[in-house]
């Protein structure tokens, strides 16, 4: 986000609520409604035209891909409203590939798993165990990101919350040497993070024991452990209390003796290359009681839910002790859904021991939202806070702006993804025409019955339209055996392509609903007098929801110059000419 100013950030999220209220037919649509609520002809008739005939690797270069290459022939004239509603969703969105060997692709992969499709040459062998390909190029990614604040901020506790497994908080503290609070709700997931921590532990003695050098790049210390809810709307005072050791509460082993007195590591911690800092020590001694007296008793009660000493039913599986009370602290999110992304940033604004976060937020539609009932204006300022969104002043005091959880549900998509399934033609294209002829046929059945979630239905672009349709009633109890409309199933197959279209013309809008909700992010923090910078972190085609919101109560001025965008320049201009173009470009947007 680097060069545009708060007040041009106000104007772009302004411009992306005309473009959103002008599309809400397409916004809020339900595919599966395709046929019952005659999708296709809620579009201009000049729009029809232009798409209907369109196979999908037209789609895809024609409207989904940012420029169409000039060999691209779109064979008739498309209306200048299409073509204005293409620029303005591409132009209003968020850049999202980033710069480097991060936003390369070897065989549908990041350019660090050449060699291994299942292993990051970037990442230590140690952190890629349990781990995923995509999980691996995201903790490699954000951890770097991580200690770029922390050596910014001066700052060496990191809090991650929403840490699951613990995949993040084990790299940032193994093998970054951070001093890390891992925070999780779910104490099974807690109970594997702790066991994955003993696993690398073991490994390390083994290490140490053959003299290995890649032993050397890794602390002996590993992350603190919370089994803890953290509530968006609750004093960051309580926040902090979550974090403290209680008396009695010890955790996982250290690998004891896995370092001589004095030694420095040589090369970055847990990344091949490159330089780092040495970790914290613990003497032998200090582990093995360690082991002895807390491991076990605190990794069960954890896993079996028992309530800790105070009773609130927070267990601490820490191998050391928590940061002081009033020690600053790092904030830390990976894909840490709706409202607890939120809660990152509030605690940042509120409690003044943060002093800084990294946020790479999902699931928006889990966001608690305004009532969209409610009347924009100044009025909403008071209570926009509890939400999480809007959750700037700006924001909510505009117009337009609310989002349905269709609309959310539907930034959590990703064009990236989509466009090699346009391109080679996929099969599985075809399961959006099914599922919307199944939703007919339930209509039919039980009028009452309207947008059921219907149990996923394996390789059903495998199955005929009557196989689906028999599978999808059961799922949702209705008589599989009804009659069933031949010739209207076949007439509703052949219009896959008519479905697969207006689908893909919803998709446009996915990312820029996602950019609005950042955007208001953004909002907030610079209207609580905070610098922060949303930055494409991950490969878009790898892992959708690539973008993090950085902020810290310290200049970031030019520390995070090159994790910007790749490409930029050309995007700037061209939203820079929908918003200088006012109610002209405006204007453009009509159907």
């Amino acid at each position: 986000m680097r060069g545009f100013s708060l007040e041009e950030q106000k104007s772009w999220a302004a411009a992306i609520g005309r473009l959103l209220s002008r599309y809400r037919f397409l916004l809020d649509a339900q595919v599966i409604e395709f046929f019952t609520d005659d999708l296709w002809g809620s579009l201009p008739l000049s729009w029809q035209g232009a798409l209907a005939e369109l196979s999908p690797p037209q789609l895809a270069t024609l409207l989904l891909e940012g420029s169409a290459s000039p060999e691209a022939s779109y064979g008739s004239v498309w209306p200048l409203s299409l073509l204005a509603f293409k620029a303005a969703a591409h132009a209003l969105a968020f850049p999202r590939r980033p710069r480097g060997e991060a936003g390369t692709l070897v065989d549908g992969k990041p350019e660090e798993f050449r060699g291994n499709q299942c292993h990051s040459s970037k990442l230590h062998p140690l952190f890629r165990k349990h781990v995923k390909p995509k999980k691996q190029h995201e903790i490699r990614q954000l951890a770097q990101l991580v200690k770029k604040l922390s050596d910014l901020t001066g700052c060496r506790r990191v809090v991650d919350v929403g840490s699951g497994q613990g995949h993040l908080s084990r790299f940032l503290a193994f093998g970054l040497h951070l001093s890390v609070t891992a925070v999780e709700e779910d104490p099974l997931l807690v109970g594997r993070a702790v066991k994955f921590d003993q696993e690398l532990v073991q490994a390390l003695k083994k290490e140490r024991a053959k003299r290995m050098r890649t032993a050397g790049d890794l602390s002996l210390q590993g992350p603190r452990h919370v089994v803890g809810r953290v509530d968006p709307r609750a004093p960051w005072q309580e926040f902090l209390r979550l974090l403290q050791h209680r008396k009695g509460e010890e955790g996982p082993p250290v690998a004891d003796g896995l370092f001589a007195a004095g030694r420095t590591p040589k090369t970055s911690p847990g990344i091949h290359g490159g330089t780092g800092e040495e970790g914290c020590r613990k003497t032998a001694a200090e582990s093995r009681r360690s082991e002895r007296e807390g491991c076990r008793a605190g990794r069960e009660a954890s896993v079996s839910g028992q309530e800790g000493p105070s009773g609130e039913g927070l267990w601490l599986l820490c191998p050391d002790s928590p940061p002081p009370l009033e020690a600053p602290v790092l904030l830390t999110g990976l894909h840490a859904c709706g409202d607890l992304s939120v809660a990152l940033l509030r605690h940042f604004v509120r409690c003044p021991h943060v002093v800084g976060i990294t946020s790479v937020a999902c699931c928006y539609m889990k966001l608690s939202v305004l009532d969209a009932a409610a009347p924009a204006g100044p009025s909403l300022s008071a209570g926009h806070a509890e939400h999480g969104y809007p959750l700037s002043a700006w924001v909510s005091g505009l117009p337009g702006l609310r989002l349905s959880y269709k609309a959310r549900e539907g930034a959590c998509h990703a064009i990236e993804g989509y466009l090699p399934r346009l391109v080679g033609e996929s099969a599985t294209l075809r399961t959006h025409c099914l599922r919307a002829m199944l939703e007919t046929v339930i209509r039919a059945a039980d009028p009452a019955k309207k947008r059921l979630g219907v149990q996923t239905i394996n390789k059903s672009h495998m199955l005929t339209p009557k196989e689906y349709i028999r599978l999808g009633l059961e799922r949702v109890g209705l008589d599989p055996h009804v009659a069933l409309d031949q010739a209207a199933l076949e007439a509703m197959l052949g219009q896959q392509q008519k479905v697969v279209a207006f689908f893909s013309l919803a998709l446009l809008l996915a990312p820029v609903v996602e950019t609005l909700i950042l955007l208001d992010r953004m909002i907030y923090l610079q209207e609580q007098g905070f610098q922060c910078e949303l930055i494409p972190l991950f490969n878009p085609t790898f892992s959708p929801r690539n973008l993090v919101l950085v902020a810290a109560k310290t200049d970031l001025s030019s520390a995070l110059a090159a994790w910007g965008a790749e490409n930029k320049k050309a995007q700037t201009e061209n939203r820079n000419a929908v918003l200088e173009g006012g109610e002209r470009a405006d204007s453009g947007w009509g159907v």
